[in-house]
């Protein structure tokens, strides 16, 4: 059954642990926690500091984004402060395969993401270094997007993919995912579904997350 990591990037930032209490006990898989530098997106959000600070509330998964450039500057210290998976985006580092080498090391996950105008097949000679791989649906950076419909496309391309490599690494998918488009995604060919606003706006967030898990 498809995985639900609820996106911290829509949460109340006044009451961090509580929101992060919350969807846990709401029946999250995995928490998905954005980490934008400026540079590689717009937008600048949290840091080492939230993520340890974070880290003793709870024993859920660390699903932590790296939108930064050259993060193999980095990787260390993020899996210090907590992550169990570190994702990187391909158009963000000089030697993709280095950094995820230096996450391995870590003992994190390594991920590897790619950007709507990316194609699938820039990302193919690194798949069998990777736990996880990133599919955006929006553009990173900002969340309350909606959700492009070609990205589906290389949901597709990547699974068929992975499966034809018998490959195990996850594949993810970021954006504009809600209840009503959570069938197209998973359909895809998505283990896990990346949701903010769907989750951390729900009035009931446990429903939400039952919602998007049965989609």
């Amino acid at each position: 059954m498809v995985k639900i990591a609820p996106s911290l990037l829509a949460c109340d930032c006044s009451r961090l642990g509580e929101e992060v209490k919350s969807v846990c006990d709401a029946g999250a898989d995995y928490l998905h926690i954005d980490v934008m530098d400026g540079k590689f997106v717009n937008n600048i959000s949290f840091g080492f500091p939230i993520i340890s600070s974070l880290r003793d509330k709870t024993h859920i998964k660390f699903d932590v984004h790296l939108m930064i450039e050259e993060p193999i500057r980095y990787t260390e210290r993020f899996a210090a402060a907590g992550a169990d998976i570190i994702t990187v985006h391909a158009e963000a580092c000089s030697n993709i395969e280095a950094t995820l080498a230096s996450i391995k090391k870590c003992g994190a996950v390594p991920g590897l993401s790619v950007k709507p105008g990316t194609s699938a097949e820039d990302i193919f000679p690194y798949l069998d270094m990777c736990g996880l791989i990133l599919v955006m649906t929006v553009e990173p950076g900002y969340g309350g997007q909606a959700l492009i419909p070609y990205t589906l496309d290389k949901i597709k391309i990547i699974r068929r993919e992975l499966d034809e490599r018998r490959c195990d690494a996850l594949l993810e998918a970021d954006g504009g995912i809600n209840s009503v488009n959570a069938a197209q995604v998973i359909s895809a060919g998505a283990d896990i579904l990346v949701a903010g606003s769907a989750v951390f706006k729900a009035a009931d967030r446990a429903a939400a997350i039952s919602a998007l898990r049965q989609a």
